[in-house]
């Protein structure tokens, strides 16, 4: 019994050894800090969030046969046309143009930072953590106008101002189109969408 006892330490003691050898204990280590950082969530973006008191509506549904988003090669992730839902559901319409009898451009700003705030829910929704935002690559506005509206640039600014506040410089700090249009689906004021590279 006693010499078995003896067999079974000796054999324990060379597994023992050469697991040690094929697995030192400082990849282990290594090993078990990589999984505990990628699973701990990073919680930044969303605790700037609370301090600026802003509240991020529920993140839209597409309105026709397309998706929300397409995630791309190289961790890009494009976000398609969002429009000013209001988390109450209702839509921010009007053409904006105050000489020819048309919506203010303070009218138009918000809109166009609400529909910035909707941009930011879907990244929430889409990434799980928004601490997952590389980059703001790119914003896009489009801004009902009338003929002689030319300060598509300052309405757009509602939605790059809530960007910045929300992601600083310099995540939030990206290029930017606006244009004018006739006429926009839904009437709704503004329509903008974005391109985001995230991190894997």
């Amino acid at each position: 019994e006693q010499m078995r006892y003896i067999v079974s330490s000796s054999v324990l003691a060379i597994m023992f050894a050469s697991i040690s050898r094929a697995f030192p204990s400082s990849s282990l280590r290594k090993s078990s800090a990589r999984v505990s950082s990628s699973s701990i969530r990073m919680v930044h973006i969303e605790k700037k969030l609370q301090e600026l008191g802003i509240e991020l509506p529920p993140a839209p549904t597409p309105k026709a046969n397309y998706n929300i988003v397409c995630h791309a090669s190289g961790n890009m992730m494009y976000i398609s046309g969002h429009l000013p839902l209001k988390a109450d559901g209702t839509l921010i319409c009007g053409r904006i143009g105050p000489e020819s009898g048309g919506e203010t451009i303070e009218h138009g700003y918000e809109a166009a930072r609400q529909a910035g705030l909707n941009l930011i829910s879907t990244m929430k929704q889409q990434l799980g953590d928004l601490d997952r935002v590389e980059q703001v690559v790119k914003v896009f506005g489009i801004v009902q106008s009338t003929n002689d509206f030319k300060s598509q640039h300052l309405v757009m600014d509602g939605c790059s101002d809530v960007i910045m506040e929300v992601f600083d410089k310099p995540i939030g700090y990206h290029a930017r189109s606006a244009i004018g249009t006739s006429t926009l689906p839904l009437d709704m004021s503004v329509e903008v969408e974005a391109i985001v590279q995230v991190k894997p």
